[in-house]
């Protein structure tokens, strides 16, 4: 049985991930920062890379859950590399999936897999389809709510700390720091959400990981407002949201829309990882070294495998 490392294996996403990867035949490695929290399994920490190296001895692939990932994504990257196994992670960190994108490493290494990232980069790299370039691209993200993890929240607050409490967008083809309020206005979303009232450009990873490798200025991202106030309210999570991602395409005239609909953005984060450690693993891939999801994966083949716990409609 393949075996793989699921670091923070006992945070909301990992437990998911575990799962996940047990349902799919895989040998889940339970590791992570807390020892008590780890009965049988192989505690390491950030700090200590011996322990890290101990903790990767012998598995196939490892996936990182544990957040805040401005502390723990390029540890373990770099434990994955000296141990020759691939890396992924669910990081939705702008900061943190920059430097890991910014790393040189011989092994296979796919940042933010998961709903914040991954998902938006699949739909939009689908969407696309034979077109080189595009004009722009918008991922509107129509949430019913949100009630974020802790992680979620710490994660947050590390990445706000990082840009100085600046905003930041993807605009003329560059990163931009901005002051100003995030702009409000309405998405037509498909059914079942229809028009809703949105944050515009409020940024997730889509920001860096679309346009990493798809020629496009401007990548513009949004927010449901109710998703946004349950964010900022912090309320312990009861339960689970659904959701609906309308990524549009445009370019020379003419749109393009990739539509994903599904339940639980954090339960969604474990198929999209295993997913691409099972590619990975073989050798199902397009690119060497750090890639995102779009540039490393057949977009529409990996979106179809997301059945049924996710639907898709390309248009």
């Amino acid at each position: 049985m393949t075996s793989v490392l699921v670091y923070g294996a006992y945070g909301h996403t990992g437990r998911f991930v575990v799962a996940e990867l047990r349902r799919r035949g895989f040998e889940p490695i339970l590791s992570g920062r807390d020892a008590a929290r780890l009965p049988g399994g192989r505690p390491a920490s950030v700090d200590d890379p011996a322990s890290l190296d101990r903790a990767l001895d012998g598995v196939a692939a490892v996936i990182n859950c544990a957040g805040p990932f401005a502390a723990t994504a390029i540890p373990v990257v770099e434990a994955a590399a000296r141990a020759g196994v691939p890396y992924v992670d669910v990081a939705a960190e702008i900061e943190a999936n920059l430097d890991t994108f910014a790393l040189d490493v011989d092994t296979v290494v796919v940042p933010a897999m998961a709903f914040f990232g991954g998902l938006g980069d699949l739909l939009a790299t689908a969407a696309m389809a034979d077109w080189t370039a595009a004009e722009e691209i918008h991922v509107a993200y129509g949430l019913s709510g949100w009630h974020p993890t802790p992680g979620t929240l710490a994660a947050g607050r590390v990445s706000r700390e990082r840009r100085g409490s600046k905003r930041i967008r993807f605009a003329g083809g560059r990163l931009e720091h901005r002051d100003d309020a995030l702009p409000t206005l309405e998405w037509a979303f498909p059914e079942p959400l229809g028009t809703r009232p949105v944050l515009g450009e409020f940024s997730m990873a889509d920001i860096v990981t679309i346009p990493r490798h798809l020629a496009v200025p401007s990548v513009t991202s949004y927010l449901t407002v109710d998703a946004a106030n349950g964010l900022a309210a912090a309320a312990e999570r009861d339960s689970a949201e659904s959701f609906v991602v309308d990524v549009v395409v445009r370019a020379g005239g003419e749109e393009r829309r990739a539509v994903a609909r599904g339940e639980d953005i954090y339960a969604v984060s474990a198929p999209l990882a295993v997913e691409a450690v099972d590619r990975i693993l073989s050798g199902r891939t397009t690119a060497k070294g750090v890639a995102t999801a779009g540039e490393i994966f057949d977009a529409a083949d990996f979106l179809r495998a997301l059945a049924p716990r996710v639907s898709v409609e390309l248009s």
